[in-house]
């Protein structure tokens, strides 16, 4: 089959035939349809996480898919040839630059049915992201005060629905150019980070979903009320990540000692600081379904591109993608 891969980090994915995905008892074989375009496959491509994901190369690219089953594993249940599914498959398992990917049953959620292939190759990443950052770390309640950064970007977009729907009050970081549409999503207090400083204006707020790091992070710790938090999607990494991800002792040092600055500066206002990566889970990609269906969350597509232009997708995410997601869509 046909499938882009990471040759050499840095260096521009290439278009060649790879092996026919193995599957296990437990995985399902999805025809690709669609396949989300992620600012963590541009971070993979140039070998930026190549300490924390040590992948081995040559790698087929893409965390996302949408599509359709064609044959499960002998202990698959849930599923069966024709289903419509979609995913974030693991980490260690990532492929969706691909005509065809295994992933586990326990990954794999049926494609919410009001919406198309594109909407939905759209959503695994960044909806788990944001379910994870606002719910599962988060734990946001109905009148916290939240801040999303980059509002009208691929999780920030979601993220404003979902916090929305949690009964959280939204302030996000957007262009005065996307304030309207932000707006639209849910949020409550748009700042139009060209003009303002969110950081003279927000105060008091429970939690903050950082995806640019850097500064950025380093001035949300200020407009957290005392005991709030800040998760970070762009790292650092902190030690508790390091360890859970089983990496090896000298790395979990150096990501102590990179992340020392931010994790010091949180104690001293009284909040804390979370790197938080993603990981699947079918489960909670099903409660996404139900929200999708509900018309709670809708998923945002900036553009689409054929599968012969995955390059081309990808540096149109590096560049900077003013709202939602960037889609490869696959012909059958």
């Amino acid at each position: 089959m046909r499938a882009f891969v990471v040759k050499k980090y840095r260096r521009p994915l290439e278009l060649q035939e790879v092996a026919e995905p193995e599957v296990g008892d437990t995985d399902v074989l999805v025809r690709v349809e669609a396949a989300g375009v992620n600012q963590l496959d541009e971070k993979i491509r140039s070998g930026e996480f190549a300490q924390i994901l040590p992948y081995a190369l040559p790698l087929v690219l893409g965390n996302d898919v949408a599509g359709t089953v064609i044959r499960v594993g002998r202990l698959v249940r849930g599923f069966r040839p024709g289903d419509e599914v979609y995913a974030r498959p693991d980490a260690a398992r990532i492929g969706t630059f691909a005509e065809r990917i295994a992933v586990d049953e326990a990954d794999l959620a049926a494609k919410p049915a009001n919406i198309s292939m594109a909407e939905a190759g759209s959503l695994p990443l960044v909806a788990l992201t944001a379910w994870q950052a606002l719910v599962e770390r988060g734990r946001l309640a109905p009148g916290q005060k939240v801040l999303i950064h980059a509002g009208a970007g691929g999780v920030g977009s979601i993220a404003i629905q979902l916090a929305r729907h949690l009964g959280a009050h939204v302030a996000t970081t957007a262009s005065g150019a996307n304030a309207d549409f932000v707006r639209d999503l849910g949020a409550d207090v748009v700042i139009d980070y060209r003009r303002e400083d969110f950081a003279e204006v927000l105060s008091g707020y429970d939690l903050v979903l950082d995806s640019l790091g850097g500064e950025n992070l380093e001035k949300s710790l200020r407009v957290l009320k005392p005991g709030g938090r800040a998760i970070g999607i762009s790292g650092p990494p902190d030690p508790a990540f390091a360890r859970a991800a089983g990496l090896h002792p000298l790395l979990v040092l150096a990501i102590t000692a990179l992340s020392r600055r931010i994790r010091r500066q949180a104690k001293r206002l009284g909040v804390a600081y979370e790197f938080l990566f993603m990981h699947a889970d079918g489960e909670q990609l099903r409660e996404i379904t139900d929200l999708v269906e509900r018309r709670v969350i809708r998923p945002i597509v900036a553009r689409t591109y054929p599968f012969a232009q995955v390059p081309e997708a990808l540096a149109d995410v590096a560049a900077g993608v003013s709202r939602g997601k960037v889609v490869i869509t696959v012909s059958s």
